[in-house]
């Protein structure tokens, strides 16, 4: 549905209307006061972007993060975007991003430790001259959407919890074109970086088995 001219409400809207007709229903609505059913966040912002009457427009880019209740379980996942054609630099951007993020969950084997996880994402993305979010991090998930343990986009390896066969984790590099630091905006929500450069933010939950990472959140297509 991205295209420019659609409003971050469509999206919104449509999302919880695609969730609910699953059977499920948008863990994000309601959580803590948030009052939507999917973050949108556009460009400078990172994370936590309210959908609203805001009109995407062309050179764009949204990261659209959603989460889901089905049968007592919660999936959380996030994908960045362009709204039609974007600039090679900030498409670099979400390629470097989104392979962070495989580059992670290809640690998360069963004997690996959180650290091999999170320095992952570090080891690809800061040679490439990228900055990672600090303030923001993953998180493990299952019945409730944030649960134990913490998942930073940088670490040691060989540190931290050891991964054992069930742990479900939600992955989430938050990227910056320019540099690291970020603020709240007085929404109580979004978050933006601080010099207004783009952010990328890609997401999937994926449970840890023997058989090696399972991806919970890959679309039906891919």
């Amino acid at each position: 549905m991205v295209e420019p001219g659609i409003t971050t409400g469509d999206l919104d809207r449509e999302a919880e209307r695609i969730i609910r007709a699953a059977g499920a229903y948008p863990t994000f609505k309601g959580y803590h006061g948030f009052p939507a059913s999917i973050c949108a966040s556009i460009n400078e912002e990172v994370v936590h972007g309210i959908p609203g009457n805001r009109k995407l427009k062309e050179g764009d880019i949204i990261g659209l993060d959603c989460g889901a209740t089905l049968h007592g379980y919660v999936g959380d996942a996030a994908v960045t975007v362009p709204v039609g054609k974007i600039s090679a630099e900030v498409e670099k951007l979400l390629e470097v991003t989104r392979q962070s993020l495989f580059e992670a969950i290809a640690k998360c084997q069963v004997g690996n430790r959180l650290g091999d996880v999170c320095h992952a994402v570090q080891a690809y993305v800061e040679p490439r001259g990228y900055s990672i979010v600090q303030n923001y991090c993953g998180h493990g998930i299952g019945r409730a959407m944030h649960e134990d343990p913490q998942v930073p986009n940088y670490g040691e390896p060989g540190k931290g919890t050891v991964l054992r066969e069930g742990l479900v984790l939600a992955i989430e590099p938050m990227i910056n074109l320019g540099r690291h630091h970020t603020k709240q905006l007085k929404d109580g929500w979004t978050v933006i970086t601080v010099d207004g450069r783009p952010s990328a933010h890609f997401e999937h939950t994926v449970a840890i088995t023997e058989a090696g990472p399972q991806i919970l959140t890959l679309p039906d297509a891919a």
